[in-house]
């Protein structure tokens, strides 16, 4: 059976080789993952080129997702590029300090004096060092050291609690949406969203700008900032799905808060219709180390057990020394825990209403070939929707996607248990029918006499038309 977690992995320097990336796709790669942080627009095209080049070489349809930068609140440059902080001394963060030193350091985000006041607490390198703001003055904010550290150029500032009025969209993430679009991209992440609001203007955004390259991508927010919790259904019903976004996210709302709300996360997620990613240091030793270690291997399953869509490599691939290895690493660990899963899908069906034809076609699907011990799920289909229905139920039957639409394809790279595979069916459904069974024999994904569950809409090749179900013997008309 075909692993059903997908493994999104970010290119970056170590994996731009178009030799390594290759192999990296071969290892199981599903989305690659382009962060907008770094890298000029033309560094973004070139790798696009080469992502589908590589993609079509190894026969695989695999997604592009654009994540912006966005607000990334930082301080500014120190004279040597790093000072030493001293638990216990003052230290002062000066919007209007053009180059920093151990008693002062300039900032990014000119507004950041007008977010705080004594009493809050900033944290600054992923909660490394700890600042408690004594007093603000005009355009500095007087702190003492709590917890002390080295601090380099540019590194992160978070609020403890959330609350920085920073827009998600900068004009950098406008521009890189234009950028994204030219690429191709298939998913666009939004960085610290607040609220639908920021959501639903990535959206407009990207769909202008997708227009003039024919393609609409889906927009995923990531939930990294302490405000978006309580917004966290508002914030999905606007996205297409979300990214757990465990660093800027434990740093706010503090460590021990993150596995609870990574589990609730993707419940609401699958519970909404909505696709989850679960990201940052799943596999952070492998940067510098062959193998995982043991927490990051238990890290790794238990977000497939919580019935996250993927998990997310990000600097593993960007930078690490094994870009390879820790994607191997990673999907041996990940059919591991999809193996280990139980499945409870009578369970999961309670209480359900269904509002549309379609819907019900592709419950009424997952249940027969649940009962029936079928082989596959195969679903003929325009736009994915029937499939995305299927994908939020855990069920250890493989969902094959037959379409004629390859962004459609590259879409379903990421839906947990949907494998696409490009198909141009005929307009009469039971040519189609019979020619996706053969497909299927000729992909090696069923045999003769296994028997399948098909799904299909009459008329053919319309968008949300999928209205009937077939049960099918494998080779019985042949």
């Amino acid at each position: 059976m075909p692993r059903s977690t997908k493994i999104v992995a970010t290119l970056g320097p170590a994996s731009s080789d178009k030799l390594v990336l290759e192999r990296m796709l071969a290892a199981g790669v599903d989305v690659v993952r382009f962060n907008f942080s770094h890298g000029t627009a033309d560094d973004h095209l070139n790798r696009a080129k080469l992502v589908r080049e590589c993609a079509q070489a190894c026969g695989r349809e695999v997604a592009i997702m654009a994540d912006l930068q966005g607000p990334k609140i930082r301080v500014g440059k120190f004279e040597g590029g790093k000072v030493e902080l001293k638990q216990g001394a003052r230290f002062v963060l000066d919007a209007s300090c053009d180059l920093g030193s151990a008693e002062r350091a300039g900032l990014d985000y000119k507004d950041l004096p007008k977010d705080v006041r004594a009493g809050d607490v900033l944290l600054l390198n992923d909660g490394l060092i700890v600042l408690d703001i004594e007093r603000v003055s005009g355009s500095e904010i007087h702190t003492q050291v709590r917890i002390g550290g080295t601090l380099s150029n540019n590194k992160g500032i978070n609020k403890q609690g959330g609350g920085l009025s920073a827009p998600a969209l900068t004009a950098k993430d406008v521009r890189d949406i234009e950028t994204a679009m030219a690429c191709g991209a298939d998913y666009v992440a939004v960085s610290f969203v607040k609220n639908r609001t920021d959501v639903e203007m990535a959206r407009r955004l990207a769909t202008i700008a997708g227009e003039k390259h024919g393609i609409k991508p889906m927009v995923i927010s990531k939930i990294e900032r302490a405000e978006a919790i309580p917004l966290l259904r508002e914030i999905l019903e606007a996205s297409d799905g979300i990214m757990v976004a465990r660093g800027d996210l434990a740093v706010e709302v503090g460590n021990a808060a993150v596995p609870a709300l990574q589990k609730r996360m993707i419940r609401w997620a699958r519970e909404a219709n909505k696709l989850a990613i679960t990201a940052t240091q799943m596999m952070e030793s492998m940067i510098v180390n062959a193998v995982p270690t043991r927490a990051e291997v238990s890290d790794v399953a238990n977000a497939v057990l919580d019935g996250t869509d993927a998990v997310m490599l990000s600097a593993e691939t960007a930078a690490g020394k094994y870009p390879v290895e820790v994607v191997e690493a990673m999907a041996a660990i990940v059919e591991e825990a999809d193996r280990s899963e139980t499945v409870q899908l009578d369970k999961q069906f309670l209480d359900q209403t269904f509002a549309r034809v379609d819907q019900s076609i592709a419950y009424g699907a997952l249940f027969t070939a649940f009962h029936l011990r079928c082989a596959a799920i195969c679903a003929l289909t325009e736009s994915g929707s029937t499939t995305l229905w299927m994908s939020r139920h855990d069920v250890d039957i493989p969902i094959y996607a037959l379409t004629p639409s390859r962004q459609t394809s590259r879409r379903l790279a990421l839906y947990r248990n949907v494998h696409p595979l490009h198909f141009a069916p005929s307009n009469e459904r039971d040519v189609a029918l019979a020619a996706a069974e053969r497909l299927l024999l000729d992909n090696g994904v069923v045999k003769r006499g296994d028997l399948i569950v098909m799904t299909v809409g009459e008329p053919m090749n319309q968008p949300g038309g999928t209205n009937a179900l077939k049960i099918v013997r494998v080779g019985e008309h042949a």
